[in-house]
């Protein structure tokens, strides 16, 4: 026995005596940095294989030190022996995954789908090995005996659902198969991904007819003129990055060019050189056998098991509850917006690249509002000031900014987050603009996650990423209203990691169920609309006046029009989801299929041609299979938990506090309802939800 763990070490030592190679290599070893903070300028891609061989390989000889350890398992040598293991192949993966999501290259995308064959196996062969799982079985058969705290006592129960649910317990040709299953659906759901990002970055269109932009605002004219001279083209360039996309689609009467921009957003990686349609085919096919492996019907059953809504009956039930209750208003609204155009002289049917025209249109003329207003009150640095002083408010935290800590691109800026009384909080990283390298979207991640180790606390190092509207020769980054909602829900994100508390890294912060998950980001969106808070936020650029309450209240008021269509089209997003995740045979035709499941929920006309399944990357790519109905699911706790910060008052640093203690910093210790009634005294109900959108 000994023997095999001499062997794991030697062949790590043998890794280590590459010599200067290993030793130099920023990965393996971090420099004297601000709290061990990742020295981006010193990572080059020669770095990154040698780092993962020999991470990989240490992390295989620590878990052949538990499987192959003489004394009799216990908590301590083998459950959490195991949480601890591996944490320098964490390291490693964590930046490179990160990066490769904020600043890839062609040679990163090649290295991703040459080392994720690798994780994937490590990652099988100890939850497939038999030795290991005895001992997690004898220590969880005696978990009654052992006088486990709350935290010991979940991390144990998850490490052994953990097992359960990823092969431990399946006859040795099952584990086969769940193995080639595992490998196959990772290397897709990475070329999934990739494919999209480069479908995104091969569609632009460039125009040099300055008739055709003239009618655009002034901030519009000159993002696309900024993209324009990026690209050393002429004239102004709309691409399909959605602060780009948008802004186009939005203020351009122009049919004809709109109709090319959408099309080529929405028919993205269907049938292209970049085709997902067989992808999507052989994920859903694939996750389908992965749930009859462990005896589940389809694979949403095998998701939703570990999930607040527990069943796709639930899930199902609620999403029908919300499309039944709206539908007919998200119809009215489309009919509504119809009818103004038609108005207005549009004598044809009202297509989804006309939608936010003549939205705009609508909104102005029936609001007199339009983002031309807005924009300018919402300068992208003087929100993040307001953001952090509501953050402050709330929770008696503070951001200062840090030029030692280093940054992986010039856009980005990194902050030291305090407590109030100046004790390290963690590292929040801010990366706001698009840029060819950067997938679209935004989220929140991060490059390490809280965990507690010889007694002493390890704090997180968190990151915001987001694709806002870019300043401009002319002026900064003025956001859009929506823009700014979503710089508050990721702000939520952030919080989640940074207030985190506990002793396990996979229990701490941002590690719970996804359904949950939500709730702290899409909670902070209720501010965005709270006039006492727009009082700080939106001031205007230039004159540094506050936003009128006139305006305040057309944003309000527009808000609520379009809060059906809105409702809906989030929870065809979802139906389609569980639709994919809910089949009991392979699909044959990815596009009828997916074109059936969304009708219930349709508003706007059908397109031929277009797919949203071959860029919703939520589902193929981003761990919310079987799970998008989430932001539905937490919208009802979100609109019962502010409820009462109303109450309390919206800057009450007391129930700021109280939900810090008993939602953002509990991670995944208890269950979500738990936490949440803890909380707020009683469960939420969609009604609320219902009432709001109606309202």
């Amino acid at each position: 026995m000994k023997t095999k763990i001499l062997t794991a070490i030697m062949a790590t030592a043998m890794l280590c005596g590459c010599g200067d190679s290993m030793r130099n290599n920023p990965l393996i070893n971090q420099g004297d940095t601000p709290y061990g903070t990742p020295e981006f300028s010193k990572i080059k891609m020669e770095h990154y294989m040698p780092a993962f061989d020999y991470a990989l390989a240490e992390a295989r000889a620590e878990m052949d030190a538990i499987i192959y350890n003489e004394e009799e398992p216990t908590f301590e040598n083998t459950i959490v022996a195991m949480e601890r293991s591996g944490a320098l192949l964490d390291r490693v993966s964590t930046i490179f995954f990160v990066l490769n999501s904020n600043e890839t290259s062609d040679e990163m995308q090649a290295l991703a789908l040459e080392v994720q064959p690798k994780l994937i196996a490590y990652s099988n062969d100890i939850n497939l090995n038999p030795t290991l799982w005895e001992r997690v079985k004898k220590v969880y058969e005696q978990r009654e005996s052992l006088n486990l705290n709350e935290e010991d006592a979940r991390l144990l129960e998850d490490t052994y659902k953990g097992f359960v649910r990823n092969g431990a317990n399946l006859a040795e040709e099952q584990k086969e198969e769940y193995r080639k299953i595992s490998e196959e659906l990772s290397s897709l759901s990475l070329q999934f991904e990739q494919n999209v990002l480069a479908a995104t970055n091969a569609f632009s269109l460039n125009i040099t007819d300055e008739s055709q932009v003239a009618e655009l605002p002034a901030f519009v004219r000159d993002a696309m003129a900024s993209e324009a001279k990026a690209r050393g083209e002429e004239g102004w360039t709309v691409t399909l990055q959605y602060a780009s996309m948008f802004p186009f689609m939005t203020y351009s009467s122009n049919r004809e060019l709109k109709e090319k921009v959408w099309m080529a957003s929405n028919s993205r990686c269907v049938g292209d050189e970049y085709n997902n349609l067989d992808i999507v085919k052989r994920i859903t096919e694939l996750r389908l056998q992965n749930a009859r492996l462990f005896g589940y019907n389809n694979f949403a059953e095998y998701v939703l098991e570990e999930r607040m809504a527990e069943n796709t009956t639930t899930v199902n039930n609620f999403l029908e509850e919300l499309r039944g209750a709206t539908i007919r208003y998200a119809k009215k609204d489309y009919q509504t917006v119809s009818r103004f155009a038609r108005r207005n002289g549009a004598d044809y049917e009202l297509m989804p690249w006309d939608w936010s025209y003549w939205n705009e249109k609508y909104k102005v003329a029936t609001f007199d509002y339009n983002e031309e207003d807005v924009k300018p009150y919402f300068e992208l640095e003087n929100v993040k000031k307001g953001i952090f002083e509501l953050a402050e408010r709330l929770y008696g935290i503070r951001f200062v900014e840090n030029s030692e800590i280093e940054v992986y691109h010039p856009d980005v800026k990194a902050y030291d987050v305090l407590e109030e009384n100046g004790d390290f909080l963690g590292v929040l990283y801010m990366d706001f603009f698009p840029r060819a390298t950067k997938r679209g979207g935004a989220w929140m991640t991060a490059f390490r996650e809280m965990y507690t180790e010889d007694g002493k606390e390890v704090r997180p190092f968190i990151s915001l990423c987001g694709n806002f509207t870019k300043p401009t020769e002319t002026s900064p980054s003025l956001l859009t209203f929506d823009e700014f909602e979503t710089f508050l829900h990721e702000f939520g994100h952030c919080l989640h990691g940074l207030f985190a508390k506990g002793t396990y890294k996979s229990l701490t912060g941002t590690n719970v169920y996804r359904d949950f998950v939500e709730l702290p980001s899409q909670v902070l969106e209720n501010w965005a609309i709270r006039p006492e808070f727009l009082d700080i936020v939106a001031v205007h650029y230039q004159t540094g006046e506050k936003m009128p309450a006139e305006l305040r209240n057309k944003i309000i008021d527009s808000k609520k029009y379009l809060a059906a269509y809105m409702n809906i089209r989030q929870v065809s997003f979802g139906m389609i989801d569980m639709a994919y995740h809910t089949i009991t045979e392979p699909i044959e035709d990815v596009m009828a299929f997916e074109k059936k499941a969304a009708a219930p929920a349709q508003v706007l006309p059908v397109v031929d041609g277009t797919h949203m399944g071959c860029s919703f990357t939520h589902i193929f790519s981003g761990g919310y299979a079987a799970g998008y109905y989430g932001y539905k699911w937490a919208e009802v706790l979100d609109a019962d938990a502010f409820e009462l910060f109303k109450e309390m008052g919206i800057f009450s640093r007391e129930c700021g506090n109280r939900f810090r203690e008993e939602v953002l910093s509990k991670g995944g210790i208890r269950h979500p309802m738990e936490l949440y009634v803890a909380f707020r005294g009683h469960k939420p109900e969609t009604q609320a939800l219902i009432d709001e959108i109606l309202r």
